[in-house]
């Protein structure tokens, strides 16, 4: 038995997709990072806006001599401050950072929904609103350990799971038509990658890789729905001419494999000029 559970997933597209759970020790660890970070924020919050209550509260009863009713709104102004600003941190970035908080990113782990696809706003939210009540008595943590898919109270509520963030190292190789280049460039030249969610690139990287394994009906039915929904989502117009939607997607997997080696690369002589 491996220190980490395997998982396998499959898209609504038919594509299986292979994860391994994030484990409890990153899963405590970003929690204990997120906390800091939020009781900082919070305790500043706090520290502001008693300031500026009390200065509120000195000017008004300059004025009017009558703070009582001032003072209560101003608690229950802070009180409701504060229960955003604490689910605001969690919901914001696991939505903004591909499911990932600043622990989360730390620890190499993120979010998804248990389709394979980005969690979406709507379990993000979820996932916070249980938040207390998991943190309650260490019911999440209990469930984490016992099971098997590793998810909490508001895990399971929202259909999400908690995976590492990082590739498996054992990848396997994909054979591509000559044409995959030339497509590459053109989905370079023509469209948006940034807009190419991680695991959308794992849709399509797993799909080639096991595309011999569908029968032809099935695999003209799954190879078209999925370059229609990848080109939609770069903003292309249509897919050139005289080119097959498996062609297309393996322009789109070396497209993407490209720009983030340039991305890489960019990164390391940035570093390497600020050193």
């Amino acid at each position: 038995m491996g220190l980490f559970n395997q998982i396998t997933l499959q898209t609504p597209e038919s594509v299986e997709l292979e994860f391994t759970l994030a484990g409890i020790g990153n899963r405590v660890l970003a929690v204990v990072i997120d906390y800091l970070l939020l009781f900082t924020g919070l305790s500043l919050f706090l520290v502001l806006w008693s300031f500026m209550a009390e200065q509120t509260v000195d000017v008004i009863q300059q004025v009017s001599g009558d703070t009582d009713n001032l003072e209560l709104w101003l608690a229950a102004i802070a009180l409701l401050l504060f229960s955003i600003i604490y689910g605001g941190y969690f919901v914001a970035f696991e939505c903004l950072w591909q499911g990932q908080t600043p622990g989360k990113r730390l620890t190499k782990i993120r979010v998804i929904s248990n389709t394979g696809r980005p969690a979406n706003l709507h379990q993000a939210s979820l996932r916070t609103l249980l938040r207390p009540l998991d943190e309650f008595c260490f019911i999440g943590f209990f469930l984490v350990l016992l099971q098997r898919q590793e998810q909490r109270l508001g895990d399971l509520v929202a259909g999400t799971l908690v995976v590492q963030a990082t590739a498996s190292s054992a990848s396997r190789s994909l054979h591509l038509s000559p044409q995959a280049q030339m497509l590459a460039d053109y989905v370079l030249e023509q469209s948006d990658l940034s807009r190419l969610h991680p695991d959308d690139f794992g849709v399509v990287r797993e799909y080639l890789r096991r595309r011999k394994h569908f029968n032809p009906q099935a695999k003209a039915k799954v190879s078209l729905e999925l370059a229609e929904r990848i080109r939609d989502t770069l903003g292309l117009g249509q897919i050139p001419a005289q080119t097959t939607a498996d062609q297309f997607l393996e322009g789109v997997y070396v497209a993407y494999q490209t720009e983030k080696r340039d991305m890489e690369k960019r990164d390391t002589e940035k570093r390497d000029w600020e050193a």
